[in-house]
C-alpha cells in the first residue's frame, strides 16, 4: 500500500486528523491497533443504556469538542450533581453532606463518548481506515516511511503522524534508524494521561441514591474507589454509579477480590442496595497494551505539562511526527487536546507536503 500521510492510532485525535485530511482531499491511511477506533474512548452497553470506561467529560470553554457536537447532531447533558456529597474516611465511617459535587457543571454526551468517536469515523470512507493492525516497526528509505504491519504488510508513506501516546510509540514501534537517544528519553518521559486508571461501572434498574437525596458523588480514602460519580444516563434507565480505583496496578491483579471490595464500598457509601448491581463493568487501562506501558504505572500527583518537546519534533528530517492529546499546546490530556494535536498535524502535514517532490515510486 502506498499513500502521502499514515496515521497511526485511530483514537479521537487520529479520527480528527483523517476527517480533516479528508476534507482537504489529501491521500491518506489509517492504522489502528485495536479491532475498534477511539482509543482510550470506550462506551459499553448494557440494557440499552451506554456507559463510558473511559473518558465521559468536557467542559465549557472547549469549542472544539462543542462544534463536533453541533455538527454530528448529537445531544449533551450536563453531568448530574443534585443531592449530597458523601466521604468515607479510612476507616469507613460515612459522612453526608460534607463538600460538594466535584464535577458539577462537567458534560457528557448522550449515548456515551464513543457516540462522537463512531461518527468521525463514519465521516471517513472505510477504504481510508485498516483497524486490528499495529504498526510494529517504522523504516525510513530515501524516498519516504515504509510501516510494517504486524501481519508483515506493509504501508509506504511520505509522512507518517503517530496519533499515540508517545510511550507507546517508544516501547511498540521499533525505528530503523533508531531515533536519536534524546528522543527516545523525550517519549518514555511523556505520561500518558489516565493510562494507570482503572474504572469500575455499577449498573442498576434504579437511581435508588437519588431517591435517598444523594448526588452519587463519593470520595473515599478506603477504597479501592477514591472517587465516585453517577453515571446514568440523561434519560431513563439503566442507572449507574461509577469510581475511579484508587489501588495501584500491582494490587488489581485479583479481579474477583477487587470486584467484592468494590461492592463492599458501595454498600457502606450508598446503602444495601448498592450491593446488587445489575453489572459491574471493569476497565483497567494500566494492562491494555495499546494504552499503558510499565511506566505508566507509576501514579500521577497532577496534571502534567503537555506540549511538543523539541527533541521530538523534526525527526527523520520532518517525515515523522506526533499528533495525540500528549503533545497537545493546549487542553493536553483531555478530549479537547487531541482535537487541537489534530489541527496542529494537519497545519503541519499541509505545509510539508506542499514542497515535497513528486509521488512514492
Amino acid at each position: 500500500m502506498k499513500t502521502d500521510i499514515l496515521i497511526v492510532g485511530g483514537g479521537l485525535a487520529g479520527l480528527r486528523l483523517a476527517d480533516l485530511l479528508h476534507a482537504q482531499g489529501s491521500d491518506f491511511i489509517l492504522v489502528e491497533a485495536r479491532d475498534r477506533v477511539g482509543g482510550r474512548v470506550l462506551s459499553e452497553a448494557v440494557e440499552g443504556g451506554r456507559f463510558d470506561l473511559g473518558p465521559s467529560w468536557f467542559w465549557s470553554g472547549q469549542p472544539r469538542i462543542a462544534a463536533l457536537i453541533d455538527r454530528f447532531g448529537l445531544q449533551q447533558f450536563e453531568q448530574f450533581s443534585e443531592g449530597a456529597f458523601a466521604y468515607e474516611d479510612e476507616h469507613g465511617q460515612v459522612q453526608y453532606g460534607r463538600g460538594s459535587a466535584t464535577m458539577q457543571g462537567s458534560w457528557r454526551i448522550e449515548g456515551g463518548m464513543s457516540r462522537l468517536a463512531l461518527a468521525l469515523a463514519q465521516a471517513i470512507p472505510a477504504q481510508y481506515c485498516l483497524a486490528g493492525h499495529p504498526v510494529v516497526s517504522l523504516i525510513r528509505h530515501e524516498d519516504g516511511i515504509e510501516a510494517i504491519l504486524d501481519d508483515g504488510r506493509s504501508v509506504r508513506a511520505h509522512q507518517v503522524i503517530l496519533s499515540i501516546p508517545p510511550r507507546v510509540a517508544a516501547v511498540r514501534i521499533a525505528f530503523s534508524p533508531p531515533l536519536s537517544r534524546p528522543a527516545i528519553e523525550a517519549m518514555r518521559n511523556v505520561p500518558t494521561w489516565m493510562a494507570g486508571q482503572a474504572k469500575a461501572v455499577a449498573v442498576y434498574d434504579e437511581p435508588f441514591w437519588r431517591n435517598a437525596a444523594l448526588s452519587g458523588d463519593a470520595m473515599s480514602r478506603r477504597g479501592p474507589l477514591v472517587e465516585m460519580h453517577d453515571a446514568s444516563p440523561a434519560r431513563g434507565g439503566p442507572y449507574a454509579l461509577f469510581g475511579f480505583i484508587g489501588v495501584p496496578p500491582s494490587g488489581r491483579m485479583d479481579e474477583k477480590a477487587l470486584r467484592a471490595g468494590i461492592v463492599a464500598q458501595l454498600g457502606r457509601i450508598f446503602g444495601d442496595r448498592a450491593t446488587r448491581p445489575a453489572t459491574l463493568l471493569l476497565k483497567d487501562w494500566a494492562f491494555d497494551p495499546f494504552t499503558a506501558t510499565e511506566a505508566d504505572h507509576e501514579p500521577l500527583h497532577a496534571h502534567p505539562r503537555y506540549g511538543l518537546p523539541a527533541v521530538m519534533s523534526g525527526l527523520w528530517d520532518g517525515t515523522l511526527s506526533f499528533g495525540g492529546t500528549e503533545v497537545a499546546e493546549q487542553f493536553g490530556g483531555y478530549v479537547e487536546g487531541a482535537f487541537v494535536a489534530a489541527e496542529d498535524a494537519a497545519v503541519r502535514l499541509t505545509n510539508s507536503l506542499s514542497h515535497r517532490a513528486g509521488p512514492l515510486p
